[in-house]
């Protein structure tokens, strides 16, 4: 059935709110409390209804909150703040030592080896376009082998390589098939790179990281992993798996500010031109040549980002120090009472890449059955005070292959979340599905927005609501 616009008389009734604490469980059971504490835990927003109600955030794997833990280290940092490197003021040799003591714990919290360099970088996508940049090439400036890469990638992990030499691999229906297509494709004809997602940001399936690295490496191409979506989840280890170089994000690990990095084996990044040439990446200029740095300072031009750095060295401490284990054991909880419940709806579908996927990260993609996804998303805000993600995820290839032309819906769940949030998430669908949106709704620059939205936000957001721009281009755009 084609997904359609949905319009309902817009109103504003008295209406309660359920309550969705539950005092009947025992309070250490798993996914009834948050695992960590989260800042804005506690929001309160506004409803169309007029009412107002405790935001239920799932929409993690877009931007996870920042942890309190973080926040309280930035807030302890921030008189120090100064310009790292070269600097003799006191501050300025604290933030420097706080720049480089970061460095060392995000490289500790991805078991990296001990000859590995850690770049800090704005983010995943600068990261992999860092290591882009620095795949050998031929004498011509071409790159010396191909880049091969799945076609489930996000974009931050598919574009960059589209840029120089470069072939994919579609997966099969099954995990094993596409490892037996990986394998072959590497065979038939030598790769310098694969490029691999640790877990999709669209289903959170996760593929088995440790034999596709093998059959890599058998084939004699490095790999990298694309893990803003596995790192806040999962421990990663390069010495133990072999993984070459790790690329992820601060504001997938709980850590704002605009921070990223990539971590990996030194020579690849050692012989490349500075990645962003300017102050800090040279050992000496002149007006007719320049001795560049070694990495990390060779592709760091310019003043780093210390308090970012600090924020996702910090966020890396705390989430290496939860229990072995109490991580995934939370976030399977989560995700399993919400596919189990949405499933059991009428006129949902979930959505996934492989039959025989063993493991998911707290991310489920779903569809609902007449209503586009934007529309969804609107609704459950608007009338319910949950915040989910809809569109395309950066992930334009894998949509398309997953038969959801005009995207999905995806709830995505952290340290934060609880068993109430996402039964929230569940009876809105059902809701949604029996007696329809109690508000009307209308395209607004190509976003499904409430129609005479009554919600205003913070003064010192600086604009109200819906107005701060439409649909990405990204999100609109026809899939080919």
């Amino acid at each position: 059935m084609p997904l359609i616009d949905v319009q309902a008389e817009r109103c504003s009734p008295d209406i309660v709110l359920p309550s969705y604490e539950d005092v009947s469980a025992p309070t250490d059971a798993v996914g009834v409390r948050p695992l960590l504490p989260v800042v804005g835990a506690n929001l309160r927003v506004p409803l169309v209804t007029g009412q107002e109600t405790t935001y239920a955030n799932l929409d993690y794997a877009a931007s996870a909150p920042c942890l309190e833990e973080v926040a309280a280290h930035l807030t302890e940092v921030l008189p120090y703040y100064a310009s790292v490197h070269r600097g003799a003021g006191y501050a300025s040799q604290v933030s420097t030592s706080l720049y480089e003591n970061a460095r060392a714990q995000v490289a500790a919290f991805v078991g990296a080896r001990a000859d590995d360099v850690v770049v800090f970088t704005r983010n995943t996508t600068d990261a992999l376009n860092l290591l882009a940049h620095c795949v050998p090439t031929d004498g011509a400036g071409e790159r010396a082998g191909d880049v091969l890469f799945l076609d489930i990638e996000h974009h931050a992990n598919l574009l960059p390589w589209q840029r120089g030499r470069h072939r994919y691999v579609v997966a099969g229906t099954t995990q094993r098939a596409t490892l037996v297509a990986l394998r072959a494709e590497l065979a038939a004809r030598p790769a310098a790179l694969l490029a691999i997602t640790g877990a999709s940001n669209v289903t959170g399936e996760v593929l088995p990281l440790t034999e596709i690295v093998a059959l890599a490496h058998e084939a004699g191409a490095r790999v990298v992993l694309d893990a803003a979506q596995l790192a806040p989840h999962r421990r990663i280890d390069l010495a133990a798996t072999g993984v070459d170089y790790v690329a992820f994000s601060g504001h997938k690990v709980y850590a704002p500010l605009g921070s990223g990095v990539l971590v990996g084996r030194r020579d690849w990044l050692d012989e490349a031109p500075a990645y962003l040439p300017g102050g800090g990446a040279v050992r000496e200029v002149t007006l007719t040549g320049t001795t560049w740095a070694s990495a990390p300072q060779r592709h760091e031009g310019g003043t780093p980002n210390v308090l970012g750095a600090a924020a996702l060295a910090r966020a890396c401490l705390v989430l290496a120090d939860l229990p072995e284990g109490a991580l995934e054991e939370h976030e399977e909880a989560l995700r399993n009472r919400l596919a189990s419940r949405l499933d059991a709806l009428a006129g949902v579908r979930l959505h996934q890449i492989w039959r025989d996927s063993p493991s998911a990260i707290g991310v489920v993609a779903f569809t609902v059955e007449g209503y586009e996804p934007g529309f969804v998303a609107a609704y459950l805000s608007a009338e319910h005070g949950i915040g989910v993600r809809d569109g395309k995820f950066c992930a334009h290839p894998l949509l398309s292959r997953l038969g959801a032309q005009a995207g999905t819906l995806r709830a995505s769940v952290g340290v934060g979340t609880t068993l109430s949030d996402v039964d929230r998430l569940a009876d809105a669908v059902e809701r949604l599905l029996s007696v329809g949106p109690r508000w009307e709704y209308a395209r607004v620059e190509g976003r499904w927005s409430p129609v005479g939205d009554p919600r205003t936000a913070p003064a010192w957001a600086g604009a109200s609501l819906g107005s701060a721009g439409g649909a990405s281009p990204c999100e609109s755009g026809t899939i080919r």
